[in-house]
């Protein structure tokens, strides 16, 4: 690879964790693993100048820079918080051959950094988690065959940023099932305390579950449970279809008082077993900041708390909201661990795409605990690096320990993977002639894809596989629409966050790879957004 990107990546990240160290320090929460404070970039003088506005910048070979560039004057730490989890480091196959995870079908992180730079502020990259940004948009996968409710898709190119690697992405894709005939039991737990009042929190939180309430009917039941100082019951039960006492009730919700969360958690949990539907869809929908400060309120004390409610046949929906004190720590925490989903709602369309249009993949799960484990052949692959998803490894042992907690996905949901794979050998040819660019023959196999999953109301896991061989390969100047769009997202993280492992590039160089390998029209936002960090 090359030292001197490497080198700058290295200066850069100096500089972030130097600074979001400094903003720590007037933290009340200095001693958690999150960290506050909006981003800066990263301190060393080795390739970084500083121009007359303050912006710190790292300068490349050709006299472009790379990455993020901020005006420090502008920068002040707020109380957000996040998780710092270290980038992926490449494996070598003769080592370690296997790797796991669990799949993720949040979108939080993506939606929170629009957010930021629609608003003009710092991208925190603690924010930024590149998985989220990848499976925020929708791919052409196959359906599953054969009774399945997951299916497996490969396809492999050369890798955009490392001229030594190829591009491996793996796309499961959920089956797209009927809902409209499964009846809803939901239960809408929302904070009102007094951290919510702004008009990007409760305000919003109104609007978007009276988007979904519309979309109820006679056989669905609602209940609403609000909490700040103590939690209430503000309406139990109600047929999905009167609508007009639904919004009514979410109407006359205001802000105020402190946040005891968890007495919130505890009484929604048990609406929802109280009216619970055999065979239905059995929904608690939690809408907050995630500022939670009465009871339970640490990361690790919510964990434990929903841990205790997910095996009751209860999902879970967890909603972010708002700016300047949101917790993303404690809601992707809760999500993970309670059988359930993420998103971060910026404004009435999000809540719109989230509860109405894709709302069969948001409220109906098909298939959970669902746990991916990819065997490398060192035959053909030498190293390799999972591209995110560095908060849901799993140790190998984890992918037959059915007892094992990992991600859910609704009706019709995907999960899109990326490895940066190095082949194995130098560059041959197929029996044809063919030139393979160092992957071998077409049939030598590259790797074996295993995914087990519990269909929603099933505790035994079923095993479904995939053999990937080098026919997979499609050269760059062919790669498919979704291997642009899902490459292109992972560079738009990774320009966002910052690289550990020596890459990083422009937005104009983002922009460049789309134009060159035409971006469809379906992902026009990622490019705007793009456009608008340039």
């Amino acid at each position: 690879m090359n030292n001197r990107k490497r080198r700058t990546a290295m200066v850069l990240c100096a500089v972030m964790t130097a600074v979001s160290i400094l903003a720590s320090c007037g933290s009340a929460d200095s001693g958690d693993e999150a960290r506050s404070g909006k981003s800066a970039m990263r301190d060393d003088r080795d390739g970084v100048t500083y121009d007359n506005g303050g912006d710190i910048r790292a300068e490349n070979e050709d006299g472009g820079f790379y990455g993020l560039t901020m005006d420090m004057a502008e920068w002040e730490p707020d109380m957000e918080e996040y998780s710092h989890y270290n980038e992926n480091e490449f494996k070598s196959v003769s080592e370690n051959p296997l790797s796991t995870f669990s799949t993720d079908v949040d979108t939080a992180s993506y939606t929170n950094v629009r957010r930021m730079i629609n608003n003009g502020t710092a991208v925190d990259p603690d924010a930024v988690r590149t998985e989220e940004f990848i499976n925020y948009f929708k791919y052409a996968y196959p359906q599953p065959e054969d009774g399945e409710k997951i299916g497996i898709s490969a396809e492999l190119t050369d890798c955009p940023w490392n001229d030594e690697a190829k591009l491996m992405m793996i796309g499961l894709q959920a089956e797209e099932t009927e809902v409209r005939d499964i009846d809803s039991n939901i239960v809408f737990l929302i904070d009102v305390s007094g951290s919510m009042e702004s008009e990007d929190k409760l305000p919003l939180v109104r609007q978007a579950f009276s988007l979904l309430s519309e979309n109820l009917g006679q056989n669905d039941r609602i209940s609403i449970v609000t909490y700040a100082g103590a939690d209430k019951v503000v309406l139990e039960g109600e047929n999905g279809a009167n609508y007009d006492r639904i919004k009514e009730c979410l109407d006359s919700l205001t802000a105020g008082g402190s946040t005891a969360g968890a007495a919130g958690i505890n009484t929604a949990y048990e609406l929802a077993e109280r009216y619970f539907i055999e065979g239905g869809n059995n929904r608690v929908i939690l809408a907050t900041d995630g500022d939670l400060n009465v009871g339970v309120s640490t990361e690790e004390g919510l964990v434990g708390l929903i841990e205790e409610k997910r095996d009751k046949g209860i999902f879970l929906s967890v909603l972010g909201f708002g700016t300047g004190n949101y917790k993303d720590n404690k809601l992707e925490a809760i999500a993970d661990n309670g059988n359930g989903n993420y998103a971060y709602i910026d404004s009435v369309d999000e809540a719109r795409r989230v509860l109405v249009s894709e709302m069969n993949g948001t409220l109906f799960t098909v298939a959970k605990d669902i746990k991916v484990q990819v065997e490398f052949d060192p035959e053909t692959v030498a190293f390799y690096r999972l591209v995110g998803y560095e908060n849901r490894l799993l140790e190998d042992k984890d992918f037959e320990d059915d007892s094992k907690d990992a991600g859910d996905v609704g009706a019709g949901q995907q999960v899109t993977v990326l490895y940066e794979i190095i082949p194995e050998g130098s560059m041959t040819h197929d029996d044809q002639g063919q030139e393979l660019d160092g992957l071998g023959n077409a049939q030598d196999r590259l790797m074996t894809v295993s995914v087990r999953y519990k269909k929603a109301d099933e505790d035994e896991s079923r095993l479904i596989e995939s053999e990937v061989n080098a026919t997979a390969y499609r050269p760059a100047d062919e790669m498919s629409s979704n291997m642009v769009a899902a490459v292109s997202a992972a560079m738009f993280a990774r320009a966002l966050k910052g690289s550990e492992q020596g890459v990083v590039f422009t937005f104009s160089e983002i922009l460049e790879f789309m134009d060159a390998h035409g971006l469809a029209d379906g992902y026009s936002e990622l490019r705007e957004l793009v456009e608008k960090c340039v």
